[in-house]
């Protein structure tokens, strides 16, 4: 995969919430260009986020999901906590999944301002 679209009208106003996401990741944000701005790390697909060409709100998909890889537990619950303190909503705290599970699969679940579905994972 080369990289991943998200839509946001207000794109400028919804870097606070992907720098603080995507950086505690470790992804660098390229500069913002009009409505487009695109999001980079070694080794991972990129991140662009744009202004959706219809000019309509961006709306989340019913089903459909992007997750981030992180390194660990710690940057699960930090990429979450700097996701709900940038106005995201709960889709599901840090926990193993299922959650009586003690390893394997960790990952926390929230939403962006135009809806999009993110989870921050570990441990696959």
């Amino acid at each position: 995969m080369g990289y991943i679209t998200l839509g946001a009208l207000d794109v400028e106003g919804a870097l606070p919430f992907y720098d603080a996401v995507l950086g505690v990741l470790g992804y660098r944000r390229g500069p913002l260009a009009g409505d487009w701005v695109f999001y980079a790390k070694d080794g991972a697909p990129g991140i662009c986020l744009c202004k959706p060409f219809d000019g309509q709100p961006a709306r989340g998909g019913n089903g459909a999901m992007i997750a981030f890889k992180a390194d660990s537990h710690d940057l699960v619950k930090a990429a979450y906590a700097a996701a709900l303190a940038r106005g995201g909503t709960d889709e599901g705290p840090p926990d193993h999944r299922p959650p009586e599970a003690i390893n394997g699969f960790y990952g926390a679940y929230f939403r962006d301002a135009a809806g999009n579905k993110l989870c921050v994972f570990t441990g696959v």
